[in-house]
Parts: C-alpha cells; sequence; structure tokens
C-alpha cells in the first residue's frame, strides 16, 4: 500500500510512490533524537519547561531530605508512612475542587498562588532545621501544607500544557513533562544525598525554597491570549459531577484511571520507604538513600525520553500494556534483591517501566477530553496520581514496620499485577487507543 507521505494516510488509487528520501509516515516511524524536543519550539512552553525543571530540582531535594530527617528523627518506617499519607491527604480532601477552580479561573493566576505558598512552606522548613527546633510533627504539619497547595496546583499544571503547544505536541509535551520532572529526579535525590551528609538537611530545604522562584518568572514571563471565561451559573458541586460523570461515563479514561490508581496504590509507594530500606535491609546511609531515588529517576528519565523521541507515533496504548505488566515484575525482583548494584540496576528498570505507565495515560486522556472539562478530568487524573500514593505509602509503612520492609514490597507487587491485569482483561479497547 502506498502511503500519502504528508499525512501518513493510504494515498488515493494510482498514486503514485513516495518520493526518495521521503519520511516514513507517521506510527511507522521509530526513535528520532531531532523529534525529542518538538514542543520546545513553542515559545510559551519553552520558558515554562526551564522554570519548572529548576523548581523540580529543589523539590527532589526536599523529598529525599526530608523523608531521612523523618526516619533519623524516629527510626519508625511505619512514620515515614504517616508522613506519606500526611502529604497527600489533602490531595484526598481537595483535589477534585481544584480542577473545577482550575476550569473557573485563570491557570496561570491559580500556580502563581500555588508556588508562592509552597515558597513559604519550604523555607519555613529550612529555618525550622537551622534552628535545631524541628520535630516529627512539624514535618508531618507542613507535608499537609504542601499537599493542599498540590491539590489546586496540580490540576492547573497538569492542564496549562494545553495552551502552551500545539494539539498535535501534546503527547511530546507531556514526555518532556515527564524528562524534566525525572531529570529532577535523578540529579535532586544525589544532590542531597550529598549534602545532607556534607551539611545537613537544612541546606537541602533552604535550595528548594529558592528554586520556586524560577518557575514564578517562568509564570509570568509566558504570554497567553486572552480567554474571556463566561461566569458559571451553577454550582461547583454540580460542575465537579458533570466531570465525574463524563470520566467514568467514557470506557477508556475509566480504565486509565484505574491503571494510574492501581499504579500509585500499589506501585509508586514502595518510594516511600527508601530511607528505611538503606539502612535496614542494605545497611547503608543517607547518600544510599539519594542514589536508590537518584537510579529510579534514571531509568525515568530515558523512558520519557524515548516517548519524546518516537514523536507523534500511533501505538501508545500497546506500550502502556507493556509498562503495566513489566512494573510490578521489577517490583517483585526488587524485594527479593540484597546487593546493591543489583537493587540500583533494577530501580532504572522499575522507574523506566513506571513512566511508560503514567506519561501515556496523561498523554491519552488528554488527547480524548473535551476542553471545556479539561481542568475537571485532570484533576481526577491528579487525583489518582497523587491521591491515592498517600493511601498507598500508610499502608506499606505499616506493611514494613509489622511484616519487614522486603514483605510489603512483595505484597504490594504481586496486588498491581493482579489489578492491572484485571483492567486490561475488562477494557479490551485500552490496547486499541493509538
Amino acid at each position: 500500500m502506498i502511503f500519502n507521505r504528508k499525512t501518513g494516510l493510504p494515498a488515493p488509487a494510482g498514486a503514485g510512490p513516495p518520493a526518495w528520501g521521503a519520511p516514513p509516515p507517521v506510527g511507522m516511524r521509530g526513535l528520532s533524537f531531532r523529534r525529542t524536543f518538538l514542543a520546545l519550539k513553542h515559545r510559551n512552553y519553552r520558558i515554562y519547561f526551564w522554570g519548572q525543571l529548576v523548581s523540580l530540582f529543589g523539590t527532589w531535594m526536599q523529598i529525599t531530605a526530608q523523608g531521612f530527617l523523618a526516619f533519623e528523627l524516629t527510626r519508625s518506617a511505619a512514620f515515614l508512612g504517616v508522613l506519606g499519607f500526611a502529604a497527600g491527604a489533602p490531595t484526598l480532601a481537595f483535589m477534585l475542587y481544584g480542577g473545577v477552580v482550575a476550569d473557573r479561573m485563570d491557570k496561570r493566576r491559580l500556580m502563581l498562588i500555588t508556588q508562592a505558598a509552597m515558597t513559604v512552606l519550604a523555607l519555613l522548613t529550612a529555618v525550622l532545621t537551622f534552628s535545631g527546633a524541628v520535630r516529627p510533627w512539624h514535618l508531618v504539619l507542613l507535608a499537609l501544607g504542601f499537599g493542599a497547595a498540590n491539590a489546586f496546583d496540580a490540576p492547573a499544571r497538569q492542564s496549562i500544557v494545553a495552551d502552551l503547544v500545539d494539539r498535535e505536541d501534546l503527547t511530546n509535551a507531556i514526555a518532556l513533562n515527564s524528562t524534566m520532572f525525572n531529570a529532577a529526579a535523578v540529579v535532586g535525590p544525589a544532590l542531597a544525598g550529598a549534602l545532607y551528609a556534607l551539611a545537613g538537611p537544612g541546606w537541602c530545604f533552604a535550595l528548594n525554597g529558592l528554586s520556586f522562584f524560577a518557575v514564578i518568572a517562568a509564570l509570568l514571563a509566558i504570554r497567553l491570549g486572552e480567554r474571556r471565561r463566561k461566569p458559571s451559573r451553577t454550582s461547583a458541586w454540580r460542575e465537579l459531577k458533570e466531570g465525574v460523570a463524563y470520566a467514568l461515563g467514557q470506557p477508556v479514561i475509566r480504565g486509565l484511571l484505574g491503571l494510574i490508581m492501581a499504579t500509585s496504590l500499589f506501585g509508586s509507594s514502595f518510594a516511600t520507604i527508601f530511607p528505611a530500606w538503606a539502612v535496614e535491609v542494605l545497611g547503608r546511609d543517607a547518600a544510599a538513600n539519594g542514589l536508590l531515588h537518584a537510579f529510579r529517576g534514571i531509568g525515568a528519565l530515558v523512558s520519557a525520553l524515548v516517548i519524546a523521541s518516537l514523536g507523534r507515533f500511533q501505538f501508545r496504548g500497546r506500550l502502556l500494556a507493556v509498562g503495566s505488566a513489566a512494573f510490578p515484575l521489577f517490583l517483585l525482583v526488587f524485594a527479593l534483591v540484597r546487593w546493591f548494584p543489583l537493587t540500583l540496576l533494577i530501580l532504572l528498570g522499575a522507574g523506566f517501566a513506571v513512566i511508560l505507565v503514567f506519561n501515556l495515560a496523561n498523554a491519552l486522556i488528554q488527547s480524548i477530553v473535551e476542553d471545556r472539562l479539561r481542568g475537571r478530568v485532570m484533576s481526577l487524573y491528579s487525583l489518582t496520581f497523587f491521591g491515592f500514593m498517600p493511601l498507598g505509602a500508610l499502608w506499606i509503612g505499616q506493611a514494613a514496620q509489622k511484616l519487614s520492609e522486603p514483605w510489603a514490597v512483595l505484597i504490594n507487587a504481586v496486588a498491581l499485577f493482579a489489578v492491572s491485569l484485571g483492567i486490561w482483561i475488562s477494557t479490551p479497547s485500552l490496547r486499541k487507543q493509538k
């Protein structure tokens, strides 16, 4: 069959062969470095990308240092679970309403408010730590504050991307979002581990507070066209129900949300106990904790770059199926291994697989959802992503305390594989998504 080289569709009967050297049709192309950074050609997205990248370096430093500080203060894997739950509990309470707010008000203005709030919280954490006054309950309250800000920030952050690029580059932009997130997840934890060992956790928190100024500056610099928003005549509750009904009424979106929920609940939460794993299972220290986070981040970064380099590919459903099967298998092996170098290699694979799940599910949902409902549907995505992770953190912390860290991860791996398999069997149309 002959394809039109511009559209990638079958050419009309009688059409001649494509010119020598013409690119292969869309959906049949392989990896290409030139397509990896397509979305950066858009000025607004380019500014946003670099601002967010700087901020995320600080965020990962805070996450890594905060977890190890909590373990040093309490020597309790269960408390790590409590801290993880505190960070995500506001997500469960406010995320859906945050999606309504993101659809009602200017997304950039909303993000400026939330980023400013997180700046204050990070600097407050630094002050408490430098002064020596920090206590475990301080960390819980600060985690609740970060979670509340994130409940309103995440829906706006997820949905603003569609305003910064053309729709055809949306999947690439989402992959690049993940690239910057995971580039920070490589450098941030490694830097935090070294800085923690050399100078203490306070500097990690202080640098995070300063890093928020980069994304605030980026948000002020981007130029978005004026969009007149009609005042809503319906209640926030009714708009919220409309968004939920729409998402749950679409089998593919419903299946994708279920997959993200299971991955957050039983998969991603295993990173919560990395501080305890580094000390109790591997017999190491804060630097090892940073390396565990960093190697998972390297795998995730490579995965995001692979997705971005595929460009406008048309086999997202099949690639998502690969990721959702591979991730629990990597978790299973991780639970059984005790040799540190091999543990780091397994985390590379786990990071690669989990980003296939999160990135492709995000891109598929955004390609399906109606624009007027984007904020609300992405708040559901954010709820399943951020909201169920703290429940998983609470569970895995308790399980690690009572059964041991390896048994907790092993149980989660089996549960995730079973739930993911059930979703793929019950929603066969997921595999056909392009």
